[in-house]
């Protein structure tokens, strides 16, 4: 992985976990039709935090996501950005806002190619970061940046699915399982563009099973179970909470 410097306009270098925080979650419940998903989780994101959502299959998190950035038909409770309430505000707006969504299963276009992909998304404020420092970051795609979507390796879909927020501005990064069914070595080289971000003032709310991982990045975790939040703990706390954990998680 190529060292780059990246400095996303008016970003804080510098978490603040005792000041007021960017995301700001509370009493937030969902729905999928009939079925009540969320049951009021609360919790709070700080400037150039990373903060992984833990829990087992099931448990909400994704719904997490899709609540916060408005994709779920039937939600409420509050969804503080930036100090403004954004439950009732359609996803359009939230991504203008300066959210971002990585899905679980990235939405690569398979008919477009990977300069096609990538460009796809709308610029929605200052700060994204040029196509150059994004093929820094993922040289892979500038290798394959006339492939179609079709040919690309699951990392190579996972790097363009990152990379196509990080031109948009957003400067809140929610991932869905970022690693999910990828090799090692590329594994290791999200998590090093994540630790990057992370120290050029980018908040990131990860999804993600493989905590083992998460803790080479994270500051803090929430637990999952049953649509609510059972448990924190900050990073430095992991192995202290380890027996804790992996009774919530069944391994």
């Amino acid at each position: 992985m190529v060292d780059v410097a990246i400095a996303p306009a008016n970003a804080s270098t510098t978490p603040m976990p005792g000041g007021k925080p960017l995301l700001s979650v509370s009493g937030l419940e969902a729905w999928y039709g009939e079925s009540h998903i969320l049951h009021g989780v609360n919790f709070d994101v700080h400037p150039g935090e990373v903060v992984t959502l833990l829990g087992r299959n099931g448990a909400g998190k994704t719904t997490t996501l899709k609540s916060i950035m408005g994709i779920v038909a039937k939600r409420k409770g509050a969804v503080f950005f930036e100090g403004k309430d954004v439950i009732r505000q359609t996803s359009d707006k939230i991504a203008r806002a300066g959210i971002a969504l990585c899905p679980e299963e990235r939405g690569i276009f398979s008919s477009l190619d990977v300069r096609e992909n990538l460009m796809l998304p709308p610029v929605v404020r200052p700060g994204g970061l040029s196509l150059d420092t994004i093929f820094e970051l993922f040289p892979n795609l500038l290798e394959r940046l006339n492939s179609q979507g079709t040919k690309l390796s699951g990392g190579e879909q996972q790097m363009l699915a990152i990379a196509r927020i990080l031109r948009t501005g957003a400067h809140l990064l929610m991932l869905d399982e970022p690693t999910e069914g990828l090799a090692p070595v590329i594994i290791q080289q999200i998590g090093h563009t994540i630790a990057k971000l992370k120290a050029q003032g980018f908040t990131i709310l990860l999804v993600e099973q493989n905590f083992r991982w998460a803790s080479t990045i994270a500051d803090r975790y929430y637990v999952m179970e049953h649509g609510r939040i059972i448990d924190a703990f900050a990073n430095a706390d992991l192995e202290a909470n380890m027996g804790k954990l992996h009774e919530y998680l069944g391994v």
